[in-house]
């Protein structure tokens, strides 16, 4: 019967969290995805039910819940 070694390696806390780096298109999306909703919400509701459902739920699952606003340091 083989024998399984391994060898524990400690996490590299560094590794870990890496910093967001600030994407201009990805915060132009989240924009221009919120206009399109905005938009469709304004100029018939009733007939663009469809169409604001479809990007809602591309929102909810494309964005994650921990994004805000980027902040700028």
């Amino acid at each position: 019967m083989a024998k399984i070694f391994f060898i524990p390696v400690s996490p590299d806390p560094r590794r870990r969290n890496p910093k967001r780096k600030l994407d201009p298109r990805y915060l132009e999306g989240q924009r221009l995805l919120v206009e399109a909703l905005k938009y469709l919400a304004k100029s018939d509701p009733r007939n663009n039910r469809a169409a604001i459902t479809l990007l809602s739920e591309l929102v909810r699952t494309q964005f994650r819940m921990s994004d805000g606003p980027a902040r700028i340091n």
